[in-house]
C-alpha cells in the first residue's frame, strides 16, 4: 500500500485517523474490527452464478492495512466508475456485516459508524467537486446512459452530484395521471416497485421471510405513526394500513414528487442514522425482484426523512373521505443527506402540495421511498390499459442492476418462513 502521503489531504487525514484509532483502540475500534474480521462469513454459493463471477470482496483474514487500502482504491477509483458498477465496492464492503452480528456493530455504533460517516462526507466532497474529475465521471456516465439523456437537461453541470440530481428537459415526459382526482395515487419517483404489504403493525412480518417493519420508529417516533396501525376507534378495531416500496436505481432520475394532492400535516428532513450496515445487502440486489422479500425492518435506522400527506377524495358514490399517506425517504449506503425543497423542510404548520409536486432529491447513492396508507385505502397496485409496466433492458443493465429477472411470486397461500 502507497505511503499515506502520497494521497490527497482529505484522504490521507482520514486513513492516519482510522490507523490512529486501531494502534490506540480508540473506543474499541480495533477490537470491534478485529472481531468483524474474526467472524467474516464466507460467500454462499449462488448456482446462478457457476463461473464466481458474483461481486464479492474476501474480507476473510484481512487486516487494518487491508481497510486502509480498500477505502483508498474506492475513493481514488470514483472517477473510472459506471453507473452499473457504482454499486461494485458497496456491495464488496457490505460482505464484512454479511450475517456477522460483529460486523454490524463495527458499523452502526462508535468510531466505526463515524468512519463510514467520515468516509460518506469525503465521497460527498468529491462528488461536489468542480475539478476534472467529476466532469470525466459525468462524461462517462451520458455515455452508459446512451439515449435515455435525450429526456433530460443537456447541462452543463458544474459537479457530479449536479449531474445526478438532473432536471427533466420538459415535465411533460413524466405525465401526472389524473393530476384532478385525488383518489389516484402516483409513483414519486423512477423507481422499482416491489412490496406490497398489508396489515401494517408496529412490527409487521412480511410473507417469504420473516422480516419486520417498526412504522412507529420509521416515521421517528410521529403520533402520525397510529395512523398506519392497527387503533381503537369508535369501540371498533382498523387493523393496520399498507407498506409499498419504491427504489430508486442510480442510473434513473433522483428527484421525488408527492403521490397524492392535498396538505403537508407534517414533515422532517433529516432524520439521523446509519450509513452502512445491511446484514445482507446482496439480497437487495440479487433476489429474483429487487427488494422483494427482504428485510425492511433496518431501514428505520438508516438517514431518511419522512412526509404526511392528508387528501380528500370523492368517490364514484360521490362520498368524501379523508386519508393520511406517509412517504419515507431512505438514504441507503452513501448517501449521507435527504435533501427536501424549502417548504418541505420541517414545517411549522400545514404546507399545501399538489400531486406530482416536487418534494426532495436524493444525491449519489442507493434510495428509496416507501408509502404508507392507512388500512382499506391501498388495496393493490392498479394500472390502466397502456400505462407503463416496465421497459425491456440490455442484458448487462439487467445484469449489473437486477441480477436476475425481476419475477415476483405470488403471495397467495405461501405461508411464513419459520
Amino acid at each position: 500500500m502507497p505511503d499515506n502521503d502520497e494521497y490527497p489531504k482529505p484522504l490521507k487525514d482520514f486513513l492516519d485517523r482510522i490507523d490512529d484509532w486501531y494502534r490506540t483502540n480508540h473506543e474499541g475500534f480495533k477490537t470491534l474490527f478485529d472481531a468483524t474480521i474474526a467472524n467474516v462469513v464466507k460467500c454462499p454459493a449462488d448456482p446462478t452464478d457457476p463461473d464466481g463471477k458474483k461481486v464479492y470482496y474476501d474480507w476473510q483474514g484481512k487486516g487494518i492495512e487491508d481497510l486502509k487500502k480498500f477505502f483508498a482504491e474506492w475513493y481514488t477509483n470514483w472517477t473510472t466508475t459506471k453507473p452499473n458498477d457504482g454499486l461494485d465496492y458497496i456491495e464488496k464492503f457490505s460482505w464484512l456485516t454479511y450475517e456477522n452480528d460483529y460486523g454490524m456493530v463495527f458499523v452502526t455504533c462508535g468510531p466505526g459508524l463515524e468512519m463510514t460517516k467520515d468516509f460518506t462526507d469525503l465521497q460527498g466532497d468529491q462528488m461536489d467537486d468542480e475539478g476534472e474529475g467529476g466532469q470525466e465521471l459525468i462524461n462517462l456516465w451520458r455515455a452508459e446512459l446512451g439515449t435515455r439523456m435525450e429526456e433530460f437537461e443537456p447541462g452543463p453541470w458544474g459537479t457530479f452530484n449536479q449531474f445526478f440530481i438532473r432536471e427533466l428537459r420538459d415535465p411533460s415526459v413524466r405525465p401526472i395521471d389524473a393530476p384532478d382526482d385525488n383518489s389516484v395515487v402516483v409513483a414519486p419517483t423512477d423507481c422499482v416497485i416491489n412490496m406490497i404489504v398489508d396489515d401494517l403493525a408496529e412490527e409487521t412480518p412480511i410473507p417469504v421471510k420473516t422480516v419486520t417493519m417498526n412504522v412507529k420508529q420509521l416515521l421517528a417516533g410521529s403520533e402520525y405513526y397510529k395512523k398506519f396501525v392497527p387503533r381503537e376507534e369508535g369501540g371498533k378495531t382498523v387493523p393496520g394500513g399498507t407498506a409499498v416500496s419504491c427504489i430508486l436505481m442510480p442510473d434513473t432520475y433522483h428527484w421525488y414528487h408527492a403521490p397524492v394532492a392535498g396538505e403537508v400535516v407534517e414533515s422532517h428532513d433529516d432524520v439521523h442514522g446509519i450509513y452502512y450496515g445491511m446484514r445482507d445487502f446482496p439480497e437487495l440486489l440479487n433476489k429474483g425482484n429487487v427488494g422483494y422479500g427482504f428485510d425492511y425492518e433496518m431501514f428505520d435506522t438508516f438517514r431518511r426523512g419522512y412526509l404526511v400527506f392528508r387528501t380528500k377524495f370523492t368517490d364514484p358514490q360521490m362520498r368524501e373521505h379523508e386519508t393520511f399517506v406517509a412517504m419515507v425517504t431512505v438514504g441507503l449506503n452513501s448517501i449521507g443527506s435527504v435533501q427536501y425543497e424549502a417548504e418541505f423542510k420541517n414545517p411549522q404548520k400545514p404546507v399545501p402540495v399538489t400531486k406530482g409536486q416536487k418534494i426532495g432529491n436524493f444525491q449519489y447513492g442507493g434510495s428509496l421511498n416507501i408509502l404508507l396508507f392507512e388500512h382499506g385505502r391501498f388495496p393493490a397496485l392498479q394500472l390502466h390499459m397502456g400505462q407503463r409496466i416496465g421497459t425491456l433492458e440490455a442484458p448487462e443493465r439487467t445484469k449489473g442492476l437486477f441480477s436476475h429477472p425481476h419475477h415476483a411470486q405470488s403471495r397467495r397461500g405461501i405461508p411464513f418462513a419459520r
